[in-house]
């Protein structure tokens, strides 16, 4: 039981520390390739370190289809967030010059991005801070408060890629507000699994959290 125990924490580990470097790799790396930068995290798909992008995101979807949380719900947010992370890999963003085809594509992209950051939100609001104990100690209530924040962070950049790209985009454009937003959720996503793998902030006490 207790080995069982340890691959889900090295599972989890291994999912939030791609989620932490993703980000800083992308954007780091790039700049010492080619010395540019792109417009969003999902546009390094056109750029030297497209590989690490479209690698990353594949071994995320594999850690999280090898998840197995504590019931069904756990594991079917698992199944559809490792569904949305291959889609994101296999399915680009609009590339510089699109055509007709290029669109629909990037529509699809679109698409499970928005199911992969909705669901890895679901994980950090709702089933990280379930537990079995009624009474939860002082660290598990500790880790309900970054897995909250951590929630709270990635719906609130979705929220404002959302209304950046309808309404203010020409305007800021030249911030790249949607590559900060993006690296923002990731980050946030890598913190809470992090967290949840017991790398941040540690249960003095294994077995008790959920």
């Amino acid at each position: 039981m207790d080995t069982l125990v340890h691959s889900y924490l090295y599972l989890r580990r291994a999912i939030g520390v791609i989620g932490l470097a993703l980000p800083v790799v992308l954007v780091v790396g790039n700049l010492l390739a080619d010395g540019g930068m792109r417009n969003s995290i999902s546009g390094y798909y056109y750029s030297d370190v497209r590989d690490i992008l479209v690698g990353a995101m594949c071994a995320v979807g594999v850690f999280l289809l090898s998840y197995r949380g504590y019931g069904r719900v756990d594991d079917m947010a698992g199944n559809i967030a490792a569904v949305a992370a291959v889609g994101i890999a296999l399915f680009p963003t609009l590339p510089p010059n699109p055509t007709g085809g290029d669109r629909v594509v990037a529509a699809l992209h679109i698409a499970f991005a928005a199911v992969f950051f909705l669901t890895l939100a679901f994980f950090s609001l709702v089933l990280f801070r379930k537990s079995d104990d009624p009474t939860p100690d002082r660290r598990k209530r500790q880790r309900n408060a970054v897995y909250l924040v951590c929630g709270i962070a990635i719906l609130a950049c979705l929220a404002l890629m959302a209304v950046l790209g309808f309404f203010l985009d020409p305007q800021t454009a030249h911030l790249r507000p949607a590559l900060w937003l993006e690296a923002g959720a990731i980050l946030a996503f890598g913190v809470s699994w992090l967290t949840k793998g017991e790398a941040i902030l540690g249960d003095l006490r294994p077995g008790r959290d959920r």
